[in-house]
């Protein structure tokens, strides 16, 4: 149900690493060394600094076989089943970096390390402690401690890296924009989250949290919030109709549009346009 595995003691066997697999297991592995490469979904982590990185049940790993192939670090692996029972079962959903992409880890500082690595060791002691009726839950707190350290070390890495973050924040915009202004891409349908991440090639997951530290609005909010400007200007240098309006930014029902500018403003799109009249 749980192991965590000192990749140090590990001796590999080269035949088996150009494989692919799928695990049953949740899986956080810490690779602070490395001259290999371990692949997750359609593209390779990258090592070259050490990082922490995250995989849920049922997602495709593999590895390269490479000369002298060499992987430090720790490898935390508990079935969903080890944490059914307990709150941290319903609320593992809550992290998203379980569906980001290979090239969003998370990189340490050296005092984040420190906690980290201490965290693993505490739960390597519990694993090697005899059993008793407290085991499981110490081992699952200890995860959870784990995981909220995870959380608040990735907000950490968007405000530190936000010369990286803005850029991307730039691309979304110029992506959304660029949609918006363009008849035919507005013909087949609203912008969606998966274009948005697909245009400037990072995760869903990776885009909302990103989005959501910088601006405050997940991908969906933010997606809305374009919808509603691009609206606004409409309703008050044009005289086309609502119903117009709403099929010209890919609305396929003008109900549509109505209920979310009524949601996002308070106000009917014709009550707006009364306001400023």
């Amino acid at each position: 149900m749980i192991s965590l595995v000192d990749n140090t003691q590990l001796v590999i066997n080269a035949d088996l690493t150009n494989t692919s697999f799928l695990l049953d297991f949740y899986k956080i592995s810490y690779k602070f060394s490395t001259n290999g490469k371990m692949g997750y979904g359609q593209g390779y982590y990258d090592f070259n600094e050490g990082g922490l990185m995250f995989a849920s049940p049922n997602q495709l790993i593999f590895t390269d076989n490479e000369e002298g192939i060499e992987y430090f670090g720790f490898t935390l692996l508990f079935h969903p089943d080890f944490i059914r029972n307990y709150p941290l079962g319903k609320n593992i959903k809550k992290y998203g970096f379980f569906s980001y992409d290979t090239n969003e880890a998370l990189h340490l500082s050296d005092s984040e390390k420190t906690t980290i690595i201490g965290l693993l060791t505490s739960i390597d002691n519990e694993l090697h402690t005899a059993i008793d009726e407290m085991s499981q839950d110490v081992i699952v707190s200890y995860i959870d401690v784990l995981l909220n350290y995870s959380n608040r070390f990735y907000k950490r890495q968007f405000i530190t890296r936000k010369t990286v973050s803005h850029d991307l924040l730039l691309k979304v915009e110029e992506t959304l924009d660029n949609y918006l202004n363009n008849a035919e891409t507005l013909k087949k349908g609203l912008p969606t989250v998966d274009f948005l991440a697909s245009q400037i090639n990072v995760s869903t997951h990776y885009l909302s949290d990103m989005l959501r530290n910088l601006t405050g609005q997940n991908a969906q909010q933010h997606i809305h919030s374009k919808l509603i400007e691009k609206s606004k200007d409409s309703l008050i240098s044009t005289n086309l109709s609502v119903a117009e309006i709403a099929y010209q930014l890919g609305f396929e029902y003008p109900q549509s549009f109505s209920k979310l500018f009524k949601k996002k403003t308070n106000l009917t799109p014709l009550e707006f346009k009364n306001s400023l009249n």
